[in-house]
């Protein structure tokens, strides 16, 4: 079993950003950033398969900076076998991410491409089914359960009020929600092991974007609380309120 897992390093969610001085950024000084949460489901997944197979290789690919090698590092000591940095700076562009994927993807030997359903920064929840697209490949996105019967893997996905379950033929694309895994935490050893493994790294020259961030912002701060009384006699003015100035009634 040979999987690729497509991991995305992104800001920390408990970061506190601020914008870049051409206000279409954010300020990368200071900001903690990690391996997107939901591409974690997705290199468990991988790593549990392989496990499972008892052969195959897990490799990690990333598209971002010379800082991006952390995340590789990180992945690799969670227990994939090999990296690929795809040196460029990430496009605010979902299709010019999936076509820098799908070309490194394109001519290796994989069985299975896994990504997070999402990225935390962006949302943009395209990449994973542009890449199948591109590698003309089945794909089923967020995913939270996932069985492998020969060359048939059966996985269940959310759906707008329920579940569905879909069969894929391999090789395929597949997206991990939460649940679909526990991830592991890197142990001393792989850690130590990570220092070790093969990092592949590729300059890659990004097609021409059709998309560009125009303006980026902070939301708005919320408007401090008011009281506007105890018990049964702040109930008419609440009603008011809510009716005339939130206008939710």
């Amino acid at each position: 079993m040979n999987s690729i897992v497509c991991v995305k390093r992104v800001p920390d969610s408990e970061a506190r950003v601020t914008i870049g001085s051409d206000g279409r950024s954010i300020d990368p000084s200071g900001v903690k950033f990690v391996m997107n949460p939901y591409d974690e489901y997705a290199l468990e997944q991988a790593l549990l398969l392989k496990e499972q197979a008892g052969e195959g290789r897990v490799t990690v690919m990333t598209l971002g900076p010379d800082a991006a090698r952390d995340t590789l590092r990180s992945a690799l000591a969670m227990g994939a076998d090999d990296a690929v940095l795809l040196r460029a700076e990430p496009p605010p562009d979902g299709l010019v991410v999936a076509r820098a994927l799908s070309d490194a993807i394109r001519g290796r030997e994989f069985d299975l491409v896994l990504f997070g359903k999402q990225a935390i920064d962006d949302d943009n929840m395209q990449v994973p089914a542009m890449v199948a697209e591109l590698l003309e490949l089945p794909c089923a996105t967020v995913i939270t359960a996932f069985q492998l019967h020969g060359r048939i893997a059966t996985v269940r996905r959310e759906v707008e009020g329920g579940h569905e379950v879909v069969e894929l033929e391999l090789p395929a694309v597949i997206a991990a929600q939460k649940g679909l895994t526990k991830p592991r935490h890197p142990t001393v050893k792989g850690i130590m092991m990570a220092k070790k493994k093969p990092l592949e790294e590729i300059d890659v020259e990004l097609a021409p974007s059709g998309f560009e961030w125009l303006d980026l912002s902070l939301p708005p701060e919320r408007p401090a609380a008011r009281i506007v009384g105890e018990g049964s006699e702040a109930v008419p003015e609440l009603v008011r309120l809510l009716r005339d100035e939130a206008k939710v009634l």
